[in-house]
């Protein structure tokens, strides 16, 4: 039996980030709204294609597994 060469995590990760840069771009050029989470001030934006920042919410939970 033939052992498969598997991809490291940092390699998973740096395909997703890649992934997610991606779509946003697409989306930018499309003029299609975008949703987005900013870790540091804990607010979820809405990024309009002109690159206008909306704030929709603010999440305060800061428990795990929380709704």
């Amino acid at each position: 039996m033939e052992r498969k060469k598997y991809i490291s995590d940092e390699e998973v990760v740096k395909r997703a980030n890649a992934a997610v840069k991606i779509e946003l771009e697409k989306k930018k050029a499309l003029g299609i709204p975008a949703v987005v989470f900013d870790r540091k001030t804990r607010t979820i934006y809405e990024l309009n294609g002109d690159g206008s920042k909306v704030a929709v919410d603010l999440k305060v939970r800061k428990e795990r597994y929380g709704n």
